[in-house]
């Protein structure tokens, strides 16, 4: 097999992979509506009624379609956050950690931004953030940065969320990646919360049962998001 032939059949493999995603759940169906949200240019954009100038973009988990952080979105966006999740390249935000930036020139209109993501989303939207300085601050969803984006020495707004039930994202994880995170960096634990229910797309491989249910989570998410959020300026 030829170089260029053995290339192709590794990219081939890799891209089947890629588009085996995670659904939105059909629970999420019954919350939210799909005339919630505006699709162009493959970003989901919740507009706020009556928006109050900060925005939150938002990174999905590696191969979870945009659609299954749409309750979490709306929640926010009834507040007055304007949400914007992009369709990532691959359906992985680390190849595509750049997207934030379309986003940020397509609504000239909000003044402050914060970035965040579930799991790898979250990797990816700190190594937005750590060379962007039009960023307020990072939201992580079982997820923390890499050691390359080092915040130890900012006073970045950050909130790190993270499952007692987490089977792919672990406490010991969240523990050790503490060093990397501002100064004013706040991390809670949701008791009983698992990694999928970050979103609503059901099971996923590796992950441990929750105690709780997906929309509790959901919900306890909104409750100390909204809090922080309000703490930006």
């Amino acid at each position: 097999m030829t170089i260029a032939a053995l290339s192709l059949t590794v990219f081939t493999v890799f891209y089947v992979w890629s588009q085996q995603t995670y659904q939105a759940s059909n629970e999420l169906e019954e919350l939210v509506r799909p005339d919630d949200w505006i699709e162009e240019d493959g970003i989901l954009t919740f507009l706020p009624e009556d928006p109050n100038d900060k925005g939150v973009i938002l990174y999905p988990g590696a191969k979870v379609e945009p659609e299954a952080y749409a309750y979490y979105a709306k929640e926010l966006s009834d507040e007055g956050y304007l949400v914007a999740i992009p369709s990532l390249r691959f359906n992985l935000a680390l190849l595509d950690s750049n997207k934030a930036a379309e986003v940020i020139a397509g609504h000239p209109d909000v003044d402050t931004w914060v970035i965040g993501g579930h799991s790898l989303g979250g990797v990816a939207a700190a190594s937005f953030a750590s060379e962007e300085d039009q960023i307020a601050g990072v939201l992580f969803l079982a997820s923390y940065p890499a050691g390359s984006a080092d915040f130890s020495g900012s006073s970045l707004p950050m909130l790190s969320l993270f499952g007692g039930n987490d089977g792919l994202t672990s406490k010991d994880q969240i523990q050790e990646s503490k060093d990397l995170l501002s100064q004013s960096a706040e991390v809670y634990e949701i008791e009983g919360g698992n990694h999928a229910q970050f979103g609503l797309y059901g099971e996923q491989k590796g992950d441990q049962p929750a105690a709780i249910s997906a929309l509790d989570q959901q919900n306890t998410m909104v409750q100390i998001t909204l809090e922080w959020l309000e703490g930006i300026e």
